[in-house]
């Protein structure tokens, strides 16, 4: 298995481990995975430039529809693919990053 094969199949791991929402332990445990080397391999990605480049930025034209009256809330909807993130007046900005961050790692 090359270097990016094993990379990657990393990358994939730490994304289902982060989904999972599961504690370390029990998520290696079900998966047949070393802790340690999960968490090895979270903190060689977390600063890997070959992580940040395999992944590009992608900028997208965004039209914004004027608002049709009053009694709508003011909300943002943000459409990933099925994925769709509703983001209300006075929303939290860390949870939002932490949403983003965690499709990043899945798209």
């Amino acid at each position: 298995m090359s270097r990016e094969d094993v990379q990657k199949k990393w990358e994939a791991r730490i994304a289902a481990f982060r989904s999972s929402g599961e504690k370390a332990t029990r998520w290696c445990k079900t998966n047949q995975v070393d802790r340690r080397q999960l968490y090895a391999w979270m903190k060689r990605l977390s600063g890997s430039s070959a992580a940040a480049a395999a992944k590009p930025t992608t900028f997208i034209n965004a039209k914004v529809a004027p608002e049709t009256g009053p009694e709508q809330p003011a909300c943002l909807r943000i459409r990933l693919g099925a994925a769709v993130i509703e983001v209300d007046t006075g929303f939290n900005p860390a949870l939002l990053r932490d949403v983003v961050q965690a499709l990043e790692a899945v798209c």
